[in-house]
């Protein structure tokens, strides 16, 4: 076996790239907004092809193109690590490409006892 027969990876997995080198080194969300794993990503109708954008974000936009998603699923249907998807996410929002919709949180749900009163008020029509 010669040093170019040794491979770990086959024709299969194609070119192999570092996900340094998909971040740019960058390891940290560069954006003030937090965007945990059920911000929901929404795709600007006006973000376009733009040749700046790597491979990676622009398969993230043309997913997100069709329907919202949230980030774990951009992470889980891209096959990139969540850390990844996030720092790739905050450069297409500094860009202004995407728009990000947090989640509700918690305190703001409505009171689970007003949803039974309204339930069993339907239920009695």
């Amino acid at each position: 076996m010669t040093d170019s027969d040794q491979r770990w990876y086959d024709e299969a997995a194609g070119p192999l790239v570092r996900l340094y080198a998909v971040t740019t080194g960058r390891a940290h969300v560069g954006s003030e907004q937090r965007l945990d794993l059920m911000t929901v990503i929404h795709a600007l109708p006006d973000a376009g092809h733009d040749p700046v954008l790597s491979p990676e974000q622009a398969a993230i936009l043309h997913l997100c193109r069709p329907r919202p998603h949230p980030v774990a699923d951009i992470a889980s249907d891209s096959g990139l690590p969540l850390a990844v998807v996030r720092v790739l996410l905050s450069d297409l929002l500094a860009m202004g490409l995407i728009r990000a919709t947090p989640p509700v949180p918690p305190a703001r749900l409505p009171d689970a006892r007003i949803l039974r009163k309204v339930i069993d008020g339907l239920r009695a029509l």
